[in-house]
């Protein structure tokens, strides 16, 4: 079989940590069998076909089940499976009628262009081919047990956006294919210095002050973030990709939870319900809420949904593990479901026209904080306790005597300090006045009378720098936007 030649692959943002461990394993002169996961439009397929594209001899991906809201049946999946065989080389055969039937003619394909090099397999949206009853994980264990594992110069890559069934059915199998991953990858969304780099790469000039919004917006997916128009500014673009009569992001939220799961419509209940408060709620309010029954099954729903990326759980400051909260953490889920859900928006320039009002200001405030959230490296990297274990939560105490309190991100280190943040998102300087002052000094007595053990220090985290003025000194250190983009 003639040498491939090598294709230029495209410049690829961050990721270098992963590009450096699939080089490893390309080069391992095993089999190797990895399994890559990651919320929907995070890049997985990309960044796999850039990294492996000059030794992919098979390329294969599972039929949508969004297309009739329901999983594809087996018959199609194989005739998919089929057709791939065919377009890759593979000659006189019939469609497979079973997966077992199905992966020995891949054995057979493989064995005949077999020259000695690495052969890298990959099979993109491997969930989406086990349809019921289809006895396809069988199949799969017996390929690479009774096949591949055993060939040295073999690559099997599988990828999903549905991160429980891989974890459930691949990382953490029971049976025939316990232990034989040799690597499992979750991909994460870019962070603000990724998303400025590929904002650059794109030839799109955008200030910081911008690309924290886009982010509070579409939270770090690449797919999202490659719509953008580099002759708009940020204002017509989510215009373009939201509120246009050809918005190229309409109906994206349920077409992505009808890829993943498949109870789809509770996921988007559960989802809607945690949308309902930042904070987020308890399992118990969220089953109430729901009219779920608070069993094991729903217990199945909420960890899919926290794997995939779209819910954080988190243990309030002060409480024990029985009384974890669950918050949503998925930002374009949180912008969709404030600003395009049951909504029937005609002006197709809302957003440019809108920027101002105390809607968009106050879910400013609300999705900045979320940014934070998913930054807390940097943030610890700023504060110069990247090395101290901590734990990140919040507090909400409602006092009916006196005015309660409410923390947005409390980071309780292993050394005794707990920076208590307050968390800012202004266009200029922010300034501390007199009765702010007194407000933060009042609400770190309090948590010093909740616990006497433990240091307090007040932290300002915002887009840009404290005003220096008599009262800024109340904050023993700041963050700004400046460290939030550092890698």
């Amino acid at each position: 079989m003639p040498k491939k030649k090598s294709k230029t692959m495209c410049t690829i943002i961050g990721r270098k940590q992963e590009i450096a461990e699939f080089n490893r394993r390309l080069n391992s002169n095993r089999a190797e069998f990895i399994a890559v996961y990651g919320r929907r439009r995070v890049g997985k397929t990309f960044l796999i076909n850039e990294v492996f594209r000059d030794n992919m001899v098979f390329r294969h991906t599972g039929l949508s089940p969004y297309d009739k809201k329901k999983r594809q049946n087996l018959k199609a999946q194989l005739q998919n499976f089929y057709f791939s065989l065919i377009n890759h080389g593979m000659e006189d055969i019939n469609p497979p009628k079973t997966w077992l039937e199905a992966f020995f003619l891949l054995e057979q394909f493989l064995t005949r262009i077999d020259n000695g090099s690495r052969q890298v397999i990959f099979i993109d949206e491997l969930p989406w081919m086990d349809t019921p009853r289809s006895g396809f994980l069988s199949a799969l264990e017996a390929f690479w047990n009774g096949w591949a594992n055993a060939r040295h110069n073999l690559c099997l890559i599988v990828c999903g956006s549905a991160s429980s069934w891989i974890i459930d059915n691949l990382i953490n199998n029971k049976g025939g294919l316990y232990g034989r991953l040799t690597l499992s990858m979750k991909l994460y969304p870019f962070t603000l210095g990724e998303c400025e780099e590929f904002f650059v790469s794109r030839g799109i000039k955008m200030s910081r002050y911008n690309i924290v919004q886009a982010y509070m917006i579409l939270g770090g997916i690449p797919y999202y973030l490659d719509y953008f128009n580099p002759s708009m500014s940020l204002a017509q673009n989510i215009d373009a990709l939201f509120f246009n009569t050809r918005a190229k992001l309409n109906g994206e939220f349920e077409r992505l939870f009808n890829s993943i799961f498949d109870n789809a419509g509770k996921c988007m209940e559960i989802v809607r319900t945690l949308g309902k408060r930042h904070a987020g709620f308890s399992r118990g309010e969220i089953a109430e809420m729901t009219s779920t029954e608070p069993n094991g099954e729903f217990t199945k729903i909420l960890k899919a949904l926290e794997e995939s990326g779209f819910i954080t759980p988190y243990i309030p400051y002060g409480g024990s593990k029985r009384e974890v909260q669950y918050k949503l953490s998925d930002c374009f889920s949180w912008f969709w479901l404030h600003f395009k859900e049951n909504r029937i928006i005609k002006n197709q320039d809302y957003w440019q026209n809108h920027l101002n009002e105390s809607e968009i200001s106050s879910w400013r405030g609300i999705a900045f904080e979320e940014v934070c959230l998913l930054h807390i490296r940097q943030i610890k990297s700023a504060l110069q306790i990247l090395g101290v274990s901590s734990q990140e939560s919040s507090l909400i105490i409602k006092d009916n005597e006196k005015k309660g309190m409410q923390i947005d991100l409390l980071i309780d280190r292993a050394d005794d300090v707990v920076n208590v943040c307050e968390i800012k998102f202004c266009k200029s300087a922010f300034s501390v006045s007199s009765d702010y002052a007194q407000k933060l000094t009042g609400r770190i007595s309090a948590l010093e009378e909740t616990n006497r053990s433990k240091t307090f220090h007040l932290t300002y985290i915002g887009v840009n720098p404290l005003a220096k003025n008599e009262y800024s000194d109340v904050f023993q250190s700041s963050v700004t936007a400046e460290e939030l983009f550092r890698q």
